[in-house]
């Protein structure tokens, strides 16, 4: 039997949501306007598909079921349907949703079946500039903090250990080769593991790939954590952010490296509910 909202509390729901995502969504929105650019704050709405407008809005997830008038508004969308109780999402799923569903299932099972690795350091940012003219760094105008030399030295100091292909396919063809993993999409399911920034940071994107199926308080709390994971992200990488209130996390010291692991842990740790969340939201889709 599936949940019934009243009309009065689904309303609060949806206004608390769009509140609440609206301090992410309107500042990139105006930064957008104005054609400036944030290399952390950005990140989350250029590299990932879910645009400003469908993070703000709100769906109950499946097996809710809306009541009161206002409801019939969903049914602007395919994908919902009136029931005795309600309106509420269908889960006569059309079969690439089920493809999704299925995907997302076995990749995140398959994350939680291992122990988190924490000795990547946030290398992965590093590789990414290796050898690679000034004009052409990923984050152009943002200086690097040891320098282009300096930086390719890092690299060449250290072992890299990258295991997340989508962090690896932007890795510089110089670094490729320095890298001891060799991930790669089709082999993306035996290789992802909780410890890695990017896997956590993914939660955002397979909660809005299972839209609108996904309760959009829970696509928030990915989309939330994963704006504190890119912090960590570019804070550890090798751009001096220090202009924009982001401090260093010195990975190409002992200390540094041990900071960044202990934050690693503390962000795996946190997005494991997320991520039986994710995998129950399958579950119920799938049967």
């Amino acid at each position: 039997m599936p949940e019934v909202l009243a009309e009065a509390d689904w309303l609060e729901r949806r206004a608390a949501h769009e509140r609440r995502v609206r301090r992410w969504t309107e500042p990139h929105v105006r930064r957008r306007a104005l054609g400036e650019k944030h290399p952390v704050l950005d990140f989350l709405f250029t590299y990932y598909s879910h645009r400003p407008a469908h993070l703000e809005r709100w769906h109950p997830g499946v097996g809710v079921a809306l009541a009161g008038p206002r409801a019939e508004e969903y049914l602007r969308w395919k994908t919902y349907r009136r029931t005795p109780d309600g309106v509420a999402v269908s889960t006569e799923l059309p079969e690439s949703r089920v493809r999704t569903a299925e995907f997302v299932r076995g990749l995140l099972r398959a994350t939680a079946s291992r122990p988190p690795r924490l000795g990547c350091f946030g290398l992965h940012e590093w590789a990414m500039v290796y050898r690679q003219p000034e004009e052409q760094v990923r984050h152009v105008g943002w200086p690097l903090r040891l320098g282009p030399q300096g930086t390719d030295a890092v690299v060449e100091a250290q072992k890299i250990v990258c295991g997340h292909y989508d962090a690896f396919r932007f890795f510089t063809e110089p670094a490729r080769p320095l890298n001891t993993l060799s991930p790669s999409r089709e082999g993306q399911q035996a290789m992802e593991q909780p410890g890695c920034l990017h896997a956590t940071m993914d939660l955002f994107k397979w909660s809005y790939k299972l839209d609108p199926y996904t309760p959009s308080e829970l696509v928030a709390d990915c989309f939330e954590l994963a704006l504190e994971v890119r912090a960590l992200d570019m804070r550890a990488s090798p751009y001096d952010l220090s202009e924009l209130g982001y401090s260093p996390v010195r990975i190409e010291t002992a200390e540094g490296r041990r900071a960044y692991a202990a934050l690693q842990a503390d962000f795996a740790r946190r997005a494991a509910p997320l991520r039986t969340r994710l995998i129950e939201v399958c579950d119920r889709l799938l049967g």
